[in-house]
C-alpha cells in the first residue's frame, strides 16, 4: 500500500468518525452505513469494498444493507410520513429550513467526505456543499404554496382540487455526484409531504447518510428520510419491489433506468428517470471563440466528464473548425489534473475502475474506426508517482463521423469529440442525431439563429452562449433515452404529488343521477 492511500484511509476514518458512523476500534462490522428510522445501522449482507480512485488501491470496506433493513427504513418511512403530514404546510416550511442549518459547521467535513470517496475535486466538493443547502432552502418556501384550486364544473357542485403525496418514495442516486443528487431528490419529496428511503451508488455510499443524519437533527421526524446502501442486485432490487414503495425515481444511466422503470410498472408504480446525454454544443462562425472554447472545455472536463450534461459533442462551423481544434488542444494541455484534494486540481481521476476501462476501450475503438487524438488519450505525465489511480488526460478526438460508437453513446469521461458542419440545418441534423436528448448548447451572436436553433434542439435544458449553469429553481429533465419526469422547480415539486378531484354537493337536496330514487313513498 503506498502513502497516499494511507493517508486517505486515515483522513477517511477520521471523517467517518467525526459524523459517527466509524467507532475508534477501526473495526470493519463498527461502520454504520445506513440510517434508518432516526438511528445508524451496520449492514447485514456482503462486505462491499471500495477502491481509492486516486491512487487504484483498497480504501475501505462496509456491509451490503440487505432485504431485512430495507424493510425496516420502509416502515420508518410510512410511520414519519403520517407524522409529518399532521403538522400543517407553513410548520413542515420552517423545520425544513431549521434542519439545513444543521449542516453549519460541517461544510467542509462533508466536502471532503465526498473528495475522497468520490475522487472529486475539493473546491468542487465544496460548491456542492453549498447546493445542498439551496435546495432545502429553496424547497421549504414551497410548503405552504401548493395550492390547489377550484373548477367551475356545470352542475351543483363545489369541485376542488388538492394536491397530495404519494407517500412513501424510493429515489436511486449515482455516483458522479452523490451529495447533490441526494439533496436534489430529497428536498421536494419532503417538500411535497412524502417519506423517503434513498439508496446512493454502492460505490459512494457515505455522504448522504451524513447528509440525512443532519438534518434530522434539526427536527425533521425521525424516519422521514431514510438512507440504506448496497449493490444494485441485492439492496436496489429490494427497493424497487417493495409493495409499499410508491415511486421510484432513478438518476443513472438508461440502461439501468430501463430496469427499474420495469420493476415499477409490473407493481404499476411510476418512475422518474433522469439518465444519460450525448449533449451537442454547437459553435457558430460569428461567436465569441474565446467565451465558446473556455465554455466547451468546462462543458465536458468538469468532473473529469462525468456528468450527465457534459458537453461531449462540439459541433463546429466549418470556417472556424481548424482554429477551434487547435486552440481547444492547447488549452486542454493546460487543465490542472491532479489529486482531489490539491486546492490547484481543475480535474481529479474517474471515480472508479470499470469506468476508466469503459472510457480507455470507447477511445481506442474510435482511434479504430478512423478518429484522430488532438490531444489527451492516456494517463498524463504530471501526476505524483503514488498516484496510480483512474487518471485521464482531458481527450479531444477529431475526424469523428456521426455513425460512429463515440459520437453516439454517453462515454461519462473527459473526452470530447469534435466535428464540423457546414449550414445551420446540417448543424441541427448532428445535434439530434443522437437517441438521447438531456441538454445542449449554442454560441453566436446573432439573437434570432440562437433561439431559432434552440427551439429546434429536442433537448430539456438549452444554453445560449453558456454552458452548465444549472439552478434549483428551473425543471431538469430529458428527451428520449435521457429519461422521463423532472428533477427542480415547480415541475419537480409536482412529480412528488397526485392531484386529487374532491366533489362537494352544494344544493339544498342533492342531485340524483340517472334517476333513481330514495326510496319513500
Amino acid at each position: 500500500m503506498n502513502t497516499l492511500t494511507q493517508a486517505h484511509q486515515t483522513r477517511l476514518r477520521t471523517l467517518l468518525q467525526h459524523f459517527e458512523l466509524a467507532d475508534t476500534d477501526h473495526s470493519t462490522a463498527a461502520l454504520k452505513s445506513n440510517w434508518i428510522g432516526g438511528q445508524l445501522h451496520v449492514g447485514q449482507g456482503d462486505t462491499i469494498e471500495l477502491t481509492d480512485p486516486a491512487t487504484g488501491e483498497s480504501l475501505i470496506r462496509y456491509q451490503d444493507a440487505g432485504a431485512t433493513l430495507l424493510d425496516q427504513a420502509v416502515a420508518a418511512a410510512t410511520q414519519a410520513q403520517v407524522q409529518w403530514m399532521a403538522l400543517t404546510a407553513s410548520e413542515r416550511g420552517r423545520c425544513m429550513l431549521r434542519a439545513v442549518q444543521q449542516l453549519t459547521g460541517h461544510e467542509e467535513a462533508l466536502a471532503e467526505l465526498e473528495s475522497v470517496i468520490a475522487g472529486k475535486p475539493i473546491r468542487d466538493c465544496r460548491g456542492e456543499v453549498g447546493k445542498v443547502r439551496e435546495m432545502f432552502e429553496y424547497y421549504a418556501g414551497w410548503c405552504d404554496k401548493q395550492h390547489g384550486e377550484v373548477i367551475p364544473v356545470p352542475t351543483s357542485h363545489l369541485n376542488y382540487v388538492r394536491h397530495v403525496p404519494y407517500g412513501v418514495v424510493g429515489q436511486i442516486t449515482p455516483w458522479n455526484a452523490p451529495m447533490f443528487t441526494c439533496a436534489w431528490q430529497l428536498a421536494p419529496a419532503i417538500a411535497a409531504g412524502n417519506g423517503v428511503v434513498l439508496k446512493p451508488s454502492e460505490l459512494t455510499p457515505f455522504t448522504s447518510v451524513v447528509i440525512a443524519k443532519l438534518l434530522e437533527s434539526g427536527g425533521l421526524p425521525s424516519g422521514l428520510i431514510n438512507i440504506i446502501n448496497g449493490l444494485g442486485p441485492t439492496t436496489g432490487a429490494a427497493l424497487t419491489a417493495h409493495d409499499d414503495i410508491r415511486k421510484l425515481v432513478f438518476v443513472g444511466s438508461p440502461e439501468s433506468g430501463r430496469m427499474i422503470a420495469e420493476a415499477g410498472a409490473r407493481r404499476l408504480v411510476p418512475s422518474v428517470l433522469e439518465l444519460g446525454g450525448k449533449s451537442a454544443n454547437i459553435i457558430f462562425a460569428d461567436a465569441r471563440l474565446d467565451d465558446a472554447i473556455a465554455g466547451a472545455q468546462a462543458a465536458i472536463f468538469a468532473a473529469a466528464g462525468q456528468s450527465c450534461v457534459a458537453g461531449s459533442r462540439l459541433l463546429v462551423e466549418r470556417p472556424i473548425f481548424d482554429e477551434v481544434c487547435q486552440r481547444l488542444a492547447r488549452a486542454c494541455e493546460t487543465i490542472d489534473v491532479g489529486l482531489p484534494e490539491s486546492e490547484q486540481t481543475r480535474m481529479g481521476p474517474l471515480q472508479n475502475q470499470r469506468q476508466y476501462e469503459r472510457v480507455t476501450q470507447m477511445i481506442q475503438t474510435a482511434i479504430a474506426e478512423g478518429a484522430r487524438i488532438l490531444t489527451g488519450g492516456q494517463r498524463p505525465d504530471s501526476l505524483p508517482s503514488e498516484a496510480q489511480g483512474f487518471y485521464l488526460a482531458p481527450t479531444v478526438l477529431a475526424d469523428v463521423t456521426p455513425e460512429m460508437s463515440i459520437a453516439q453513446n454517453e462515454v461519462f469521461g473527459p473526452v470530447l469529440v469534435v466535428m464540423p458542419f457546414d449550414t445551420e440545418e446540417e448543424a441541427l441534423t448532428l445535434a439530434n442525431g443522437t437517441r438521447f436528448g438531456l441538454a445542449g448548447a449554442v454560441w453566436t451572436q446573432d439573437p434570432a439563429r440562437a433561439h431559432r436553433v434552440a427551439g429546434q434542439l429536442r433537448a430539456g435544458t438549452l444554453w445560449i452562449n453558456s454552458y452548465k449553469a444549472i439552478n434549483v429553481m428551473s425543471p431538469f429533465g430529458g428527451f428520449g433515452d435521457s429519461g422521463f419526469g423532472r428533477s427542480s422547480g415547480l415541475d419537480g415539486l409536482k412529480e412528488y404529488t397526485l392531484p386529487q378531484s374532491v366533489w362537494v354537493e352544494t344544493a339544498a337536496h342533492a342531485s340524483v343521477a340517472m334517476g333513481y330514487g330514495s326510496g319513500q313513498n
